[in-house]
């Protein structure tokens, strides 16, 4: 039995892979890894596929200094729209919309560190009319709030909160300095405790090691995180990241296939970056990938969720919630 048929049947026993099991799959060969990912996938998680959009619910003049971001104050790109938090009808359009192309999540993002006490109350009563009118889940990536307002966010009707780890805790200091790792853990954890699901990955293409990819997931594991967002860096002109080169269609299959040995039971979600790879993710959605994020990113272009919803049924997919 191969190394990777062996760590197949580990996963599929119930058993955790370990870190140096997951530096050692990193090696094998990539169509048998492939291959033995997409079956973990398919005995775990059926052929369910959870597909949602985001919204970009408060734009522009972000206080962090992520280097990978437009919306940073901190650099000159060409994202110069700036707007205050979305009202309630421009965010219940969108919601009705997405609902109506038959898309599962609808997920609200804000620029900035945190939403103020005002603007969560705002959103909440945004949420609870999206919650009134649609069939739609309602996702939040608000900052790093804490657990009381999380409860709120929770009462008004939303069911996840979104917050990327983005690499491991090692390099994060490398790709941001306005907040901290741990920061980030605390707001995942506060969103547990108010009883919400827990959205987390990261940017692939940053300059981090495979280490820090394997310990990245291996952290939102320990977090009990069930909906894992692989970004491929979309280089920004103006930011510190312009000049890296995006992760080619092969790495990313790699990093998913991975993924999915790592956390079996996971949407395991292709989001930002997904055009850059040529085939719009359809060589990741048959190495373990099991959702997606459709439709436009915050700032740049995406996939259309028609297009999205053709390709998932040639594959044999079942676009459903998965997850909670």
């Amino acid at each position: 039995m191969s190394f990777v048929d062996e760590m197949k049947e580990k996963v599929l026993r119930g058993e955790h892979i370990q870190r140096q099991e997951a530096l050692r799959l990193w090696e094998e060969p990539l169509e048998e890894l492939k291959k033995a990912a997409d079956e973990i996938r398919e005995k775990v998680c059926g052929n369910g596929f959870d597909l949602c959009t985001i919204v970009n619910g408060k734009c522009g003049r972000c206080s962090e200094d992520c280097k990978y971001c437009a919306q940073s104050v901190h650099y000159r790109t060409a994202c110069e729209e700036t707007y205050p938090l979305l009202s309630t009808e421009e965010l219940l359009a969108g919601a009705k919309h997405n609902a109506g192309q038959g898309v599962l999540r609808y997920s609200i993002v804000t620029s900035g560190k945190r939403l103020s006490h005002r603007e969560v109350d705002q959103v909440c009563e945004s949420i609870k009319r999206i919650k009134a009118e649609t069939s739609i889940e309602v996702c939040v990536s608000f900052g790093l709030l804490g657990e009381e307002e999380f409860r709120k966010i929770r009462k008004a009707g939303a069911s996840r909160v979104h917050c990327n780890l983005e690499s491991s805790a090692r390099y994060f200091p490398m790709v941001c300095t306005t907040h901290t790792y741990a920061e980030k853990i605390e707001t995942l954890k506060a969103a547990k405790r108010a009883g919400l699901s827990i959205c987390s990955g990261g940017i692939l293409g940053l300059g981090e090691s495979v280490e820090d990819r394997i310990d990245m997931v291996l952290t939102a594991r320990e977090l009990g995180v069930k909906s894992v967002p692989v970004n491929i860096l979309n280089p920004i002109p103006g930011t510190p990241y312009e000049k890296r080169k995006p992760l080619d269609n092969e790495e990313a299959c790699r990093c998913v296939a991975l993924f999915r040995f790592l956390i079996p039971d996971a949407s395991i979600r292709l989001a930002g970056g997904r055009g850059l790879v040529g085939d719009k993710g359809k060589a990741c959605f048959m190495s373990g990938a099991n959702a997606a994020i459709s439709g436009d990113m915050l700032t740049t272009a995406g996939i259309t969720v028609e297009t999205d919803m053709e390709l998932l049924h040639t594959l044999g997919f079942e676009v459903k919630r998965c997850n909670g």
